[in-house]
């Protein structure tokens, strides 16, 4: 099912069933974005959903009609063009000797004593 764009008439007045309604679509699986209107009462679904199951889900909850439906084309991507790889740059590599400056506290000599 390719994706789609639904735009649906809500009519609804509180605050309450707008939050209802938004949460009711976004559980939906394939729904990519929501947008409602407050001020016509339209809601846009987009994605790879069944609108018909999304409206009789929404008429539990307040009243929902559809208004259009329309096919969402992919964007078009742009030929890449050829690009010249690029050469890697050499750094010089500098080698890391080991410097121990931290405390030791025990004798490196190997007589079992303690550092004095």
């Amino acid at each position: 099912m390719p994706a789609q764009k639904s735009v649906l008439q809500l009519s609804f007045h509180e605050e309450r069933i707008r939050k209802k309604v938004l949460a009711t679509v976004s559980r939906f699986s394939g729904v990519t974005s929501i947008a409602i209107d407050d001020k016509t009462g339209k809601m846009t679904v987009v994605g790879e959903v069944d609108v018909p199951r999304i409206v009789k889900k929404l008429r539990k909850i307040c009243e929902a009609d559809i208004v259009t439906v329309e096919v969402v084309k992919p964007p078009e991507k742009k030929p890449d063009d050829p690009k010249k790889p690029e050469e890697p740059v050499a750094y010089p590599i500098s080698y890391m000797y080991p410097y121990h400056s931290y405390y030791q506290p025990y004798c490196i000599c190997n007589c079992g004593g303690s550092v004095k």
